[in-house]
């Protein structure tokens, strides 16, 4: 079952229709393929006009969407022989934050993500994706390993910000996300970063310091969440809908102001109502961006690096 979001109401109306008229057609007999067809035209055609203006708000609620894939649906449909890594060596592991060796078609890969879960269990389990400091120095151990062995990096960065928790603090949290980000920004191996669904303040950044940056077509990143903006402005979180306009934390803004550098079509209706779709066109792009970066020498890799963020908000 679809979990359908407010803006898609009208949707939902038509396609509960269609599971009408088709259980009418299984119990009864009753001819209504030609109903059933003109209905799914209608919410095909409404689906799509639907998600082809989205407002930045309602695209922050997409990327949040219970049932939009992850870390872990990724590795399934695009990887193969994903071998975990866990542990920062210096306190314990931190499952919001995966990673471990994988294949992309024939190539080695040092793949790296977030993890939010699907279900409570999970989710919690995963801390909703929030980074914890050894989640980051994980991150940073996996980086050097990639280093060291000449392996190019993925990263897949959907989290709504690092674990801001007092344990987190005493543990060292800003330390490992700038340690993080400076890992990312002296790899020298190939790095492509990935915004699959919310890209959230410092903790998207240490592990989106890629030369190349993606993101999908209804991913959202910023500095902080629109609520959280909101909540500074204008001293209530009801302005997130304002908030998220002024922000420009759209894929399509993003692009226009070269913080990103590709943008990943998403099925019709987001990459939760087609999973393998959503996955096989990230694997597409991953493959492209990673053939093109694969002949370039270290040093004009930390190079483009080093230019691509200088130059932000120039």
């Amino acid at each position: 079952m679809i979990t359908y979001l407010d803006f898609e109401k009208p949707v939902e109306s038509l396609e509960q229709r269609i599971a009408e008229l088709r259980d009418v057609d299984a119990k009864e007999g009753v001819d209504v393929a030609a109903e059933i067809a003109r209905l799914e035209n209608k919410s095909a055609e409404l689906l799509s006009s639907t998600y082809a203006s989205l407002t930045p708000w309602q695209k922050t609620q997409v990327a949040r969407h219970p049932q939009r894939p992850h870390f872990r649906d990724y590795v399934k449909h695009i990887f193969t022989d994903f071998m975990p890594l866990g542990g920062d060596r210096l306190f314990g592991d931190d499952l919001a934050i995966m990673g471990g060796f994988a294949k992309l078609n024939d190539r080695r890969v040092m793949l790296i993500g977030h993890e939010k879960g699907h279900d409570t269990q999970s989710r919690i389990a995963h801390n909703f994706g929030m980074g914890k400091p050894e989640g980051y120095r994980k991150a940073i151990r996996l980086m050097e390993l990639a280093g060291r062995f000449g392996l190019p990096v993925v990263t897949l960065v959907d989290t709504s910000g690092a674990f801001p928790g007092i344990e987190a603090e005493e543990r060292g949290q800003a330390e490992a996300i700038a340690r993080s980000t400076e890992a990312c920004l002296a790899l020298p191996v190939p790095m492509v970063a990935v915004i699959v669904g919310e890209g959230g303040s410092g903790g998207a950044v240490a592990l989106a310091s890629a030369e190349r940056v993606l993101m999908f077509e209804h991913a959202v990143y910023s500095v902080i969440s629109p609520e959280g903006c909101a909540s500074i402005l204008w001293r209530t979180a009801e302005k997130a809908a304002d908030a998220a306009q002024a922000m420009k934390v759209t894929a399509q803004h993003l692009k226009r102001l070269n913080v990103i550098d590709r943008i990943v079509k998403e099925p019709a209706g987001g990459a939760h109502r087609d999973v393998a779709g959503a996955a096989s066109n990230l694997g597409k792009a991953l493959t492209e961006e990673l053939n093109t970066l694969a002949e370039m020498p270290s040093n004009k890799l930390i190079r483009m690096r080093e230019e691509r963020f200088l130059q932000l908000g120039g």
